[in-house]
């Protein structure tokens, strides 16, 4: 039996064969032409680079029909680095100067590319460096005849296993006969990941080299939601995995029965248990599965889908579908949550050693002022729509909102300009993130209408630990006692100042720490659409005076181990089949 550990990016259990996929393992030897082979190498070259876009434009025709415009988005980064006129020239110089082959050109140019991007910090521009190796890859299946067809003639369930998945491939996945995939690279943020989520696959990625150990048709186990695979699994351990997934299934699917009724305590209490989404497409999900409203709309998907910043009207399009579906329940969009490193090519900063701590999100924003009033037009005009509000993230010092306010108010008078409808008294809120922001809460209160705690990046902050850094992983627990402490300050002071505040990160999600925030003083619950039918669940079942017993207990404890158990110990208590959701 082989245990790996790598990182959960798309929730649920899959077992089954394993179906391995080979790096394709292109070696690619310098080889010279003879100056009379030029043209043809050239129109070598001119072919593949043809039959390539030509995939390219087939995968977003298809992502764009089964998922939405934004999703089938994804490719059109691929489609404008095939389409770039450097490229094409430093290809064609190799060809005719340095008589290399079309092969060798390809390989050594992009290869260049790749490695430049390699370089850099952030995980959106290695994400780039994913996008170059995607398009060499697709150049050179063209010109060696070397396909990876078998991937996409899967025709009975497996679980795929490969070195990485391209989004190209992972978008053509068909959840039918791929029950989950694992893959030795890749990270939580990338295009791969928001496909298999968006395909409802269980993933689990970046958990390094392991190929050489696995055999096709061995059994695996892809673990969604602890990011854990096994590989051989023992007969208890296999036994105790499809236990506990039909377990899973059987209980879920109770819950769906009930997804639309609404959300409240055992006790009579109303609560909101909204959907957390980041593509228009998700909005069908959300509404089937009983959502109050859009809790985050995330809105960076429009920038990391596309070299070039997205223009107005490409943000209006998307906040618009949203705000139209969900009326008149809430739409609460999140303005630019990224690093320095993942805007457009045009307003890129330096490199930064630490972008976790350096020139991102609020302050990504404010630093380029002409694109912050572009989202928030648009986010504005969204708004005469349906019951739009916005939201700012990572806010750290009550200068940051004021000055954001400020581009709003600018956003607000340049739409008076043109004539165009907007709602001037949207509502404006912040992320509570930071722990300055919660040691200052009471200030900045009166200068919001609402807040939204994003206990993700809290959690981090408060323990100093980069969460996808496997290194220190570990100490990555939003249930310390001390995030805890933060996050009983914040709830409590939103009260007092009749503030609604909610909670949008990954322990909304998690049916014992949804309890917990019950017990703090949550009213207000933002989770994935897949979620929130087992949410409202596992908060039907719960009392009020037990819930804040159970917070009390939880902010005297010593550790998050200690926390955890008391979570687990009143999930058992509560109801047995919930015990089983953690």
């Amino acid at each position: 039996m082989l245990s790996l550990q790598g990182i959960a990016v798309s929730p649920g259990v899959a077992i089954g064969d394993a179906f391995v996929v080979d790096e394709e393992g292109f070696r690619i030897v310098r080889r010279s032409i003879t100056a009379d082979a030029v043209p043809e190498e050239l129109e070598r070259l001119r072919a593949a680079i043809d039959a390539a876009a030509h995939e390219i434009d087939a995968n977003r025709r298809v992502v764009t029909e089964q998922l939405g415009e934004q999703y089938g988005a994804i490719f059109q980064a691929h489609r404008q680095m095939l389409n770039d006129p450097r490229l094409r020239e430093e290809l064609r110089r190799h060809i005719e100067h340095d008589h290399y082959s079309a092969e060798f050109a390809v390989a050594a140019t992009l290869g260049r590319y790749a490695k430049v991007f390699d370089a850099l910090p952030g995980p959106v521009v290695t994400e780039r460096a994913h996008d170059i190796r995607d398009i060499e890859r697709r150049l050179l299946r063209q010109l060696t005849g070397h396909h990876r067809q078998q991937l996409y003639q899967l025709r009975a369930p497996a679980v795929v296993l490969a070195h990485d998945l391209a989004p190209s491939e992972t978008a053509r996945l068909d959840p039918q006969f791929v029950l989950g995939f694992v893959t030795e690279a890749g990270g939580v943020g990338g295009h791969t990941a928001i496909l298999a989520k968006a395909k409802e696959i269980p993933a689990v990625v970046g958990t390094g080299p392991f190929l050489t150990e696995v055999t096709v048709g061995d059994t695996v186990i892809v673990d969604g939601d602890h990011g854990r695979v096994v590989i051989r699994p023992d007969e208890a351990t296999l036994g105790r995995y499809r236990s506990e997934a039909e377990h899973h299934r059987t209980v879920v699917g109770q819950f769906e029965q009930k997804a639309a009724e609404p959300a409240c305590t055992a006790d009579g209490t109303p609560l909101s248990v909204r959907a957390n989404i980041e593509f228009p497409a998700e909005v069908e999900a959300a509404r089937r599965r009983g959502a109050d409203g859009i809790g985050l709309y995330r809105s960076e998907f429009l920038y990391l889908a596309a070299d070039d910043e997205p223009t107005e009207e490409d943000h209006f399009r998307a906040y618009d579908e949203v705000a139209r579906a969900m009326a008149p329940r809430p739409v609460i969009i999140r303005t630019l949550d990224l690093g320095a490193d993942k805007l457009g090519r045009r307003c890129r900063g330096s490199d930064e050693p630490n972008p976790f701590l350096g020139l991102r999100s609020i302050r990504l924003s404010l630093r380029h002022p002409d694109e912050f009033r572009t989202q928030l037009r648009a986010v504005l005009r969204a708004s005469a729509a349906g019951n739009v509000q916005v939201m700012f993230p990572m806010i750290a010092t009550l200068e940051e909102l004021r000055q954001a306010r400020r581009v709003l108010q600018q956003a607000m008078d340049e739409l008076e300009d043109r004539g165009q409808p907007f709602n001037r008294q949207i509502r404006v809120g912040i992320m509570v993130e930071v722990p300055s922001t919660v040691v200052m809460i009471e200030r900045f209160l009166p200068e919001v209408d609402f807040i939204s705690i994003g206990t993700n990046d809290l959690a981090q902050y408060t323990l100093a630990v980069d969460r996808a850094n496997h290194e220190v992983a570990y100490l990555y627990q939003p249930t310390d006692p001390s995030v805890l402490a933060l996050l009983q300050r914040t709830i409590e002071a939103a009260d007092r100042h009749q503030i609604p505040v909610a909670a949008c990160g990954q322990m909304s999600s998690h049916p014992g720490q949804a309890l917990l925030l019950l017990g703090l003083g949550l009213r207000d619950f933002s989770v994935p659409p897949a979620g929130i039918a087992e949410i409202k669940a596992v908060l039907r079942k719960a009392r009020l005076d037990e819930c804040r017993d159970l917070a009390a207990r939880a902010l005297a404890c010593n550790d998050a181990r200690q926390v955890n158990q008391l979570l687990a110990d009143e999930l058992k208590r509560l109801d047995p089949q919930l015990a089983s959701l953690i």
